[in-house]
This record gives C-alpha cells, structure tokens and sequence, in this order.
C-alpha cells in the first residue's frame, strides 16, 4: 500500500476496469468528504480512500473544496436506503411537485430525467432539458428544484466566466445546470455553445488552447459530455442545437397557489436525503441500463429518437412512453411548419423548382432572386436584392456559386445538393410537365437577355 501524496488521485467519481463503482460523499453538517465504493460483488463501503493494483491511491476532494464548501457542487451525504425504480420516481416527482408548477406531463419528463442523468454514463448520447420563459415565470426555481437533484449537479450562469465551467465538467462530470443560457452578443454565449453542442455526445470534447509552463502551445480537450439543465428565455438560432433539448416553456398558467414563493431551508434537505437514495439507486442500476430500440417512436426524426431514447429507455410505463412520444412528433411538426416559413425553405422551393423544371446548365443568380421575390411576395414579404439572395444562396444554404459571362449563377453541380436540402425541408420538387418546359424555355430566354455574349462558353439550353 502506496501512501505517497504524490500518488493520491483527488477522485468525485471512477467507474473501474473491474466494473467497481466509486462515488466521493460530502456531508455539509460535519464538513467532511470520504468515497462510497460499490465493488463487483454488490457489497458497498464508506472509506476514506481506495488504494489501487498500481500502487495510487483514490482519495475524495478536501472538505474544504470551495466548490463542494459554496454548493456550487452537490453530492451526496450518504448512500441511502436502495427504493425499486416506480418509488424512486413519484418520490422525486413529489419532490418536484411541492417546488415547482410544471404541466403534468413535463413533471414526470422531469422525474424520469433525474434518474437518467445517475446513469447517463451508460450511454452514449444525451438530451438536455430546459425551461424557456420570461422572467418571473419560475425558470430558475425548476432550476434550483430539478438540479438538485440531479447526479453531481454544478450550478453556473451564462454571466460566469467559462474557463472555470470547462474545467469543472471535464474533471467532476455531472449535471450542469445552467442559468441565462442565451446572453447575447458575448464571447462566453460562443463558448457555452460549444459545450451544449458537443455535450450530448460521448467522445466529442471541446478543443481549447493551453499552453504549458514551458509556454510551449499544449491544447487540451475538455470532456463536457453529460446531462444539462438549462433556463432561457428564447431558443437557439442553431436547430440543430435546439433539437437537443425537451423543453417546458414556463408562465403558461397562474402559479399553484400551494407553491412557496421563497424556496424553504427544508427543500436543500429533502434534496440531499434523495441524492443519497439516488446514489443507491446508481449503485444497483447502473451496469443494468441501456438504449432499448424496441422503444423508438414512430414518426420521429432519427436525430429526435437519438435524444429521446436513453430517456424513452428508462420509462416501462407504456402510455408514458406514448405520451411523451406523441408530444415530441408534435413539437417536430411545428418546428417543420415554422422551417417552411423561413427565407432559406422559400429559397430552397425556389431552386427546387427552377432545377426541377429549366434544363439549363446554370441558374443566374439574378434570376432566381426574381423567381425568389415573385414566391415571397404572395406572403407579403420584402424584396431581397441580388447580392441578398447571394448571402442566402452561399451563407446559409451553403450552396456554392460562380460567375460565367459577368454574372453570377448557381452551376448545376449544385442541383444535388438543393435535392438534399429539399429532402430536410420537407420539399417536395416539382414534377415535370410539357408546361414545366415551356416554362423553363422563357427562363432560360429571360436569363439570356441579363448576360454579357462571350465566345467559346457553353450555351444556356442543353439540346
């Protein structure tokens, strides 16, 4: 046995080669830490640490710890009593419930996200989940509530400066519980976005400069994989980030008149009383867990079943499950609906419609920015100019351009990829007719007018 401090590896967490869990404990009341250790076997201890086959020695963070000393970092006190998983869950969705007005189904969501973030570490993918609302609509209550219980909670700000947010997820995990996630215009706001996109996924760390002490450039990957709870007051620009999250948008009804204005000392009790269960919960639970695909929803988006399946894998309840997987179709439905809407889904009809249709080699970008104003205006929507229609072409559909004869145009190497992005659009092309011809002819002709003649260049119409 190695007693050399420089062999002691401060530990919150380690799950062994040989399959023993080892959890830190941190009890507020007598101001001390120890490790909670499960071995393969199913016997659970309390020691002070845990020495290993190569010669280290596991030891629990000081009692001292400003993160663990503050509350910025919950843990739990003790392993508490072993509850099956049905009573595990209505005592902690009672536990939200005498804290937090949430609709009913959002309350059991909330519940069963408790006990998925214990075990998050057996799976590879991870949803977050959020409460969206104005302030005054009990956004940072779910926060406070939610978070604490869940597994080795950290409560940040989207005020806070990030280095330390990076820091702490990479070395303790857990569950972030972020508050004011959408501040705007800020440095901190691209950081926090790196860590909600790359944090649903095992094995995609976020890369940041370092450099050693020799000042030498050593760049280290953070891990920031894990479960987050996050509060906003709008949504994302990026949907892809925003199909990560399942999301309770609060201020919706008059606040339960059985609900404290002012959070009781008792709540932080009640809480740390339920990580302890929580964490006898993991011990038993935790190699037992896994993604079950029998449980896909149909009519849901591979990357919608992606998020919702370690969630959807946890909950035996069927109608639950078909609850859950009703409101989540629906939510896609709307987000479809509101992408049609947007300038790029009118752009992409658009070119849709022009490469479905015009047999040309290429589509002046003049033309299409005609074609694109002529759809719009039926909405009543503004006119977009030329070198708009450009930035929308090259910006955000990421389709490429060129300039032939003195204009610019969109070449036809291009017209897969609109197929692609009529596919995600939900666009269905135009289909061919002797008036799409007809069509394309007089399109072709009016582009031909708007172009400078140059010699040896291929012409507009294919023959």
């Amino acid at each position: 046995m190695n007693k050399a401090a420089d062999n002691n590896i401060p530990t919150i967490s380690r799950v062994l080669a040989d399959g023993a869990l080892v959890e830190a404990l941190y009890d507020p009341a007598e101001a001390s830490t120890a490790l909670a250790i499960r071995l393969p076997t199913g016997s659970i201890s309390i020691e002070p640490h845990l020495d290993l086959p190569d010669h280290s020695r596991l030891t629990p963070y000081a009692a001292g710890n400003n993160l663990l000393s503050s509350g910025c970092v919950l843990l739990p006190s003790d392993v508490g009593a072993f509850a099956d998983k049905d009573e595990l869950v209505a005592d902690v969705r009672a536990f939200i419930h005498r804290y937090v007005d949430l609709s009913p189904l959002f309350e059991e969501i909330a519940a069963y996200y408790v006990l998925l973030s214990w075990v998050h570490d057996a799976f590879n993918e991870m949803p977050y989940l959020r409460f969206q609302g104005e302030y005054g609509t009990g956004k940072t209550r779910a926060l406070l509530a939610v978070g604490s219980l869940c597994y080795k909670p950290f409560f940040a700000s989207g005020a806070s400066t990030v280095s330390p947010i990076f820091h702490v997820l990479d070395a303790f995990g857990g569950t972030l519980v972020l508050d004011e996630a959408d501040l705007r215009f800020s440095d901190a706001t691209a950081d926090l976005t790196k860590i909600l996109n790359n944090g649903t996924m095992k094995g995609l760390p976020v890369l940041r400069t370092m450099t050693n002490r020799h000042r030498e450039l050593n760049p280290q990957a953070f891990k920031v994989y894990g479960p987050k709870i996050v509060a906003m007051r709008d949504g994302f620009h990026d949907e892809a980030l925003e199909s990560r999250f399942l999301t309770e948008r609060t201020g919706g009804r008059p606040l339960r008149s059985d609900i404290a204005v002012s959070i009781p000392d008792v709540m932080h009790a009640e809480a740390r009383a339920l990580r302890n269960r929580l964490l006898a919960w993991r011990f038993a639970a935790r190699h037992g867990v896994a993604i079950d695909p029998a449980r896909t929803v149909e009519g849901l988006s591979p990357r919608g079943n992606q998020m919702a399946l370690p969630l959807l894998s946890l909950i035996d309840d069927a109608n639950l499950r078909d609850r859950i997987g009703r409101d989540l179709v629906a939510l896609e439905a709307r987000v479809v609906t509101k992408r049609a809407a947007a300038p790029e889904a009118t752009m992409v009809r658009v070119l849709a419609k022009l490469f479905g249709s015009a047999r040309v080699t290429h589509l002046p970008l003049s033309a299409v920015t005609s074609a694109y104003n002529e759809e719009a205006g039926g909405r009543g929507d503004a006119p977009l100019s030329v070198k708009g229609a450009g930035w929308l072409v090259r910006g955000k559909l990421g389709l490429e351009t060129a300039k032939t004869r003195g204009v610019y145009v969109i070449p036809q190497s291009e017209r897969g990829k609109v197929s692609e992005l009529a596919d995600r659009y939900g666009i269905d092309p135009m289909p061919r007719s002797i008036t799409d011809e007809v069509e394309a002819l007089g399109f072709a002709a009016r582009s031909a007018k708007n172009m400078r003649p140059a010699h040896n260049l291929t012409p507009v119409l294919v023959s």
